[in-house]
């Protein structure tokens, strides 16, 4: 079965303004199935400083790394640089050493090179399909609104960046490196101290969307409220083109107009203007999930209902899973939380109630 999932990146201001990278799978609670080696049906990340077209790099490489396998994928994306950086030029550059057409070295390296290799170990095949932005194509609604939110996150500071380690070693590589707040987890990740699975186990797992379609995020993350107000991006006016990987070498050196702020790498090629969008998903009835309302960063939080007194008391020490040691960036100081445990069980005549795996509700402060 052809697995297909939307990419993203954004950049509030870019060049250099805060970044943002999602995927989203089109089928809802997809994780766990065969072909989807993730929890949910969604990540996304994102960093104080940035480009948008790191942000579409860091998407492209998260999405094939969380659909691996022998099933054919289909990833879509409104980026054109992300394509042709996949798909053609790469073949050039490495033919060249790694410099491009000005014999200059090729900007986000580092994540080009580690799609290239996730593109070359897949056992099944990959195709790129270029989507209109910003034209009511629900999976590329849903990734845009993931990657703006969180670049607006790290903006406010409501929420650390997470970006693959080579995202990270691009960014810091280039020009916008200067001011990058890099989390400590992110710095032990690089420096080889934790390995990527223990990084995104910590952060990662915990992004996208539960199966009450609430937003799920860290236990940090879940007691602050989001203060980002992201931007809008300009809209990219070309029609819809499809993409398979091929093996041509050539290497493109002018601007699309998408992505014309901050490098020359890109598609010499025109696209006709027609507004087209090409429907990459026939015979399959499943739809795209939506983007649910409200759930950007300008969103009030949500009241919660005072407690109803019930003359009961708990006493007793509790066990929280996973504890807060099992985070990279865990100080060794205890962490405050405020919330509620949904208990439902038999109590005994000495009161004793045995709870396992309670769920814990967050409360905004």
């Amino acid at each position: 079965m052809t697995i297909t999932v939307s990419t993203d990146g954004s950049a509030l201001g870019n060049p250099n303004g805060p970044m943002g990278w999602a995927w989203a799978d089109h089928v809802p609670h997809a994780g766990g199935r065969p072909g989807h080696e993730h929890g949910s049906d969604c990540d996304a990340g994102g960093a104080t400083n940035g480009t948008n077209q790191i942000g579409e790099l860091c998407a492209v490489l998260e999405a094939l790394r969380a659909h691996p396998g022998s099933e054919p994928l289909v990833i879509e994306t409104d980026s054109q640089y992300a394509i042709n950086c996949s798909t053609k030029w790469v073949h050039g550059w490495k033919k060249n050493g790694w410099k491009n057409s000005q014999k200059k070295p090729v900007k986000n390296a580092a994540l080009i090179k580690a799609i290239d290799a996730e593109l070359s170990a897949r056992a099944g095949s990959v195709r790129f399909v270029w989507v209109k932005g910003h034209a009511g194509n629900a999976g590329n609604e849903k990734v845009d609104e993931l990657a703006r939110t969180y670049a607006g996150d790290c903006r406010s500071h409501v929420r650390d960046g997470y970006l693959p380690k080579e995202g990270w070693e691009s960014l810091l590589a280039s020009e916008y490196a200067k001011g990058t707040d890099v989390p400590a987890d992110a710095r032990m990740l690089m420096d080889g101290l934790i390995s990527a699975k223990d990084y995104h186990l910590a952060r990662g797992e915990e992004s996208g969307y539960d199966d009450a379609d609430e937003p799920r995020t860290s236990l940090a993350d879940r007691l602050s409220e989001p203060e980002g107000v992201p931007d809008d991006l300009a809209d990219f006016d070309a029609a819809t083109t499809e993409f398979s990987r091929t093996d041509d070498a050539s290497d493109g050196t002018t601007s699309s107009s998408a992505e014309r702020h901050d490098d020359p790498e890109r598609d010499a090629s025109t696209v006709p203007d027609d507004g087209s969008a090409q429907d990459v998903t026939r015979g399959s009835s499943r739809p795209i999930r939506p983007t649910q309302p409200g759930r950007t960063a300008q969103s009030p939080a949500v009241t919660q209902p005072a407690p109803r007194p019930s003359g009961l008391t708990v006493s007793g020490e509790l066990r929280f899973s996973p504890p807060p040691s099992s985070s990279p960036t865990f100080d060794g100081r205890p962490r405050l939380i405020r919330g509620s445990i949904v208990v439902e069980g038999w109590v005994d005549g000495d009161g004793n109630l045995t709870l396992t795996d309670a769920p814990f509700v967050i409360r905004q402060s």
